[in-house]
Order: structure tokens, then sequence, then C-alpha cells
């Protein structure tokens, strides 16, 4: 059975990885968007990758093809933890297909806003404000910390207002 993996590629060499891989007989797939492109002399429509720096590619796991994408020229890695691959679930691949071929507006990759998120305010009066995300009975909360006292004070927030900074476990780690 086949699975979907995230791949991680040296730096501009994701649309390389993606051919190399369909030359071997790998299926992969490059989200793109389609951009502008300006310099001194021209203008051109190019391809940008959704997610900089990944390839998904689909299948079954077994040494032989494990390695051919591990050699693959730009290859750095195969997302997972040190003791195994981890596969990216078919929905999620199939939702980014279904979001870039469908949707009117201009797509762009999104930092994943996860409950425990370290962010800073974008706008607003708490603008550059940083603080933890949370959630409350549906409502989006910045928390802000005073650790030496180990309490804090949250306030509601519109999510589009913040901006991610890094995950929950590095400012776990700053704050102990």
């Amino acid at each position: 059975m086949s699975n979907w993996y995230a791949i991680q590629t040296r730096s501009n060499y994701e649309q390389r990885v993606a051919e190399e891989l369909i030359r071997k007989g790998i299926e992969s797939y490059l989200p793109v968007f389609r951009e502008w492109h300006q310099w001194k002399d021209r203008k051109k429509i190019v391809d940008v990758p959704v997610f900089r720096g990944y390839v998904f590619t689909r299948f079954a796991v077994d040494d032989s093809t494990r390695h051919t994408v591990l050699r693959s020229d730009g290859v750095v890695r195969i997302l997972g933890s040190r003791d195994a691959i981890a596969p990216v679930p078919v929905e999620e691949i199939e939702a980014v297909r279904r979001m870039l071929a469908k949707a009117a507006s201009r797509c762009l990759a999104h930092p994943l806003l996860q409950e425990g998120a370290w962010v800073r305010m974008k706008r607003g009066p708490l603008k550059n404000l940083e603080g933890l995300l949370v959630r409350v009975k549906n409502q989006t909360r910045l928390v802000v910390s005073i650790t030496l006292l180990s309490q804090a004070v949250s306030t509601e927030v519109d999510v589009s207002d913040v901006e991610f900074l890094r995950s929950g476990e590095a400012s776990d780690r700053q704050a102990a």
C-alpha cells in the first residue's frame, strides 16, 4: 500500500526534485500557484511552490524505494521521526489540490496556528505584543505571562491579527 510523504528539499530545488522523482517512476506532487515576476528586462508568470522546500511523493514503504527517493538530487530528507517516516493523510493532499484548483483568489502558504503557539499581534492596539495563543469556549485568546509571578492575563483577539513566531514547545522551554 502506498502513502503520501513530505520530502524536504534543498532551497529552490522543489521543481527539480518533483521532476526527478517522476522520471524515476515515483508519483510526486508539487503544489504551486502562478505569480507575475518582474525583472529589469521582462515580466513573466512563474509557478511558485506553495510550501517552499517541500514536495509530496507517494510510494509503498520499502528500503529500495525509500533509498531511491533519498538519493535523488536535492532531497534532504523524508519527514518523520528518527525511527520512521510519517505519512501525510491523503485527505490533506486532496484538500490542498482542491483548494488550488477551485479557489477564486490566490492561495498562499500560511503557518498553522495551533493552540499553544507563540504569536505576535500584527495590528491594532496590541500591535507587536507577543504571547501564547489559546482557545476558551470557541474564542481565540492571547495570553501574556509574568513568569516570575506564575500569573497571566488574557484577552480575546482576532486570529487574523496574529502572526506565528514559534511552536508552544519553544515558548515552554523559554518560560521554564
